[in-house]
């Protein structure tokens, strides 16, 4: 309890009972957590100032203390009362500004050797839990609500636009490239457009053998496939998945030239 050590020598000279000596331990408490003495009685007198130190009289009435505090940013003002009733004192602090109470009992005997008043290194004992007592039941219950940190946005992986099939690809700014998307001779992209509405990807449920991983020439279905779709059948852009083999010169056996064996006979 860095501090009280200094304030007790101040105040030894008037201090003559148990009690006095656990108002100025209390006293030093409530200045390491930001308040300040105004002075004594429920009144504020003239000429009042904040100080560490305890006021003139404060020690006049050994049967009820009456203390006010200040905080350091003007935000609290404080009135504590010690009252004692047999061998305990309660504390009953009120916070002016928000009208909040709290209490505290405290054994004197607890935290006071009445014998060695005139030694301060041994008067106290139990400093720990006296320091505990007054932060729990007095210091936290009168102050306002912490402020909320604000909370800095979790970091989000960046998701490639190929690895969520409904995101739109982002823009590119320009001069910038423009990330990489499957080939459409890759034989493993089959499927790849029915995940994606957008049409970002390629690659339908068809098979087609002419996506087969293979250089092929160009085909335009809007253009019309002789014997098959007349000119202008398939619409612009149109998604097209051929139903049957395109273009004259395609190598292999047409399957439609080889019936089964008794593909005529009816008892069959």
């Amino acid at each position: 309890m860095a501090g009280l050590e200094a304030l007790y020598a101040l105040a030894r000279a008037v201090i003559s009972r148990p009690q006095d000596a656990l108002v100025c331990g209390i006293h030093w408490e409530l200045v390491r957590h930001g308040y300040r003495c105004l002075g004594t009685g429920d009144q504020p007198g003239p000429d009042e100032r904040k100080s560490e130190l305890l006021p003139s009289g404060w020690e006049a009435n050994k049967e009820v203390y009456t203390l006010r505090y200040k905080s350091t940013d003007d935000a609290h003002e404080l009135l504590l009362k010690a009252i004692m009733v047999e061998d305990s004192m309660i504390l009953n602090v009120m916070d002016r500004s928000s009208q909040k109470v709290a209490d505290v009992t405290l054994a004197v005997a607890d935290y006071i050797n009445p014998e060695h008043l005139d030694d301060f290194h041994k008067v106290y004992k139990n400093t720990e839990e006296l320091r505990t007592r007054i932060a729990s039941g007095i210091i936290t219950p009168l102050r306002g609500p912490a402020e909320k940190a604000e909370k800095e946005p979790e970091s989000k992986r960046d998701v490639h636009w190929d690895e969520d099939p409904l995101r739109l690809p982002p823009r590119q700014p320009v001069g910038t490239r423009a990330p990489s998307r499957p080939s459409p001779l890759s034989p493993f992209a089959v499927g790849g457009e029915d995940l994606d509405p957008f049409g970002g990807r390629s690659g339908g449920m068809i098979v087609d053998p002419l996506h087969s991983g293979f250089p092929h020439p160009s085909i335009d279905p809007s253009s019309g496939i002789p014997g098959r779709l007349p000119p202008g059948a398939v619409p612009p852009g149109a998604r097209f998945d051929p139903f049957g083999p395109l273009g004259a010169g395609r190598p292999g056996p047409d399957p439609d030239h080889l019936p089964p064996p008794g593909y005529d006979d009816m008892f069959m």
